[in-house]
């Protein structure tokens, strides 16, 4: 009885050995490299595939189009350069590419705001007769006509009276450039009141109260490259 309960016991032992030995060859034994139980709601960081991992060859990274860029778009168009002041192939932008070829920073917007202050100190200081203005303004072809008619209006004992009310318009004309010799002619639409009184004071010519249309079309002319960057008045006539 007791050699048949000892063998009985050996034999389950044998067993018991036999399955733990199966199970851990099985599950394998823990090497502290276990990955831990997943989180579902930790936060994971993506990995960026735009970086080449050390040891692999960069040409192996594959780089999606990024999510701004649409590959259906059509290419931007440049606008063109002289847009609101002259089309595109004419003559006045011809003209314009000759000039900023010669002086890259020539700005027609800024001449022409530059060429409306300079007409209203033209006209105003011609007719106050103030050659010292218009002397430093003008080219001296110009400079002579005006000041003749300063000197027969003042031997006459006549004063001229001109007041600006506005410059309605002001527009690109012409731009011609010859040998750095650039000319830009500018349309003035302005609304003035002018009138001319004898020596008695009597209003010979205008109207002091009335406000009148004006349109003139003059030129101004520079060197360009020179170091004075001033442009002077080289043509006047009335526009229609």
């Amino acid at each position: 009885m007791q050699d048949s309960f000892d063998v009985t016991t050996i034999v389950f032992l044998a067993l018991a050995v036999f399955v733990i030995w199966r199970l851990r060859s099985v599950l394998g034994q823990k090497t502290g490299r276990e990955q831990p139980p997943l989180d579902p709601f930790a936060r994971r960081e993506t990995p960026d595939v735009s970086r080449p991992v050390p040891g692999q060859a960069a040409d192996n990274v594959v780089r999606l189009p990024s999510a701004g860029a649409d590959r259906g778009a059509p290419p931007a168009v440049a606008a063109p350069r002289w847009e609101g002041i002259a089309e595109p192939g004419s003559a006045l932008a011809r003209g314009l590419d000759e000039v900023a070829r010669a002086e890259p920073a020539f700005d027609p917007r800024s001449f022409v705001e530059g060429a409306k202050s300079a007409y209203e100190t033209i006209v105003t200081a011609f007719a106050q007769g103030d050659r010292a203005t218009l002397r430093s303004l003008l080219s001296k072809d110009v400079y002579d006509g005006f000041d003749r008619a300063i000197g027969e209006r003042e031997t006459r004992g006549e004063k001229a009276e001109t007041t600006f009310v506005s410059i309605d318009r002001a527009e690109l004309a012409a731009v011609e450039n010859r040998s750095n010799a650039a000319q830009v002619t500018v349309r003035f639409l302005s609304k003035l009141i002018t009138a001319t009184r004898d020596a008695a004071g009597k209003v010979i010519d205008g109207n002091a109260e009335a406000v009148v249309e004006v349109t003139d079309v003059w030129t101004f002319a520079r060197t360009l490259g020179s170091r004075d960057p001033n442009w002077q008045l080289v043509a006047t006539e009335a526009g229609q």
